[in-house]
């Protein structure tokens, strides 16, 4: 999950309910401007990540899931291989 994409997310979820990112901070009794566009930056352009406690929230106020919230975040393109960690056993 990228920035953008939970940024994305949260205006989708609004726009699902028919709100405003206000109305969805609102109703998430959160402050108004929690998830307006001009804080998804800081003042020194650094993103600025949504707090889990305002997405627990905004999920709550909603009634849907964490799933369900992933599934209105746009895919990213870019796929990101894992890597297996090797790991010894000790033997006894």
């Amino acid at each position: 999950m990228t920035h953008s994409e939970l940024w994305d997310g949260i205006r989708n979820l609004a726009a699902k309910y028919d709100l405003s990112c206000s109305g969805l901070a609102r109703i998430s009794g959160l402050d108004s401007t929690t998830f307006n566009k001009s804080k998804s930056y800081t003042q020194s352009g650094q993103p600025r990540w949504i707090s889990m406690s305002s997405l627990a929230r905004v999920l709550d106020a909603t009634g849907i899931s964490l799933k369900e919230f992933a599934s209105l975040m746009p895919s990213d393109t870019h796929t990101y291989p894992c890597k297996l960690i090797p790991i010894k056993h000790r033997h006894r």
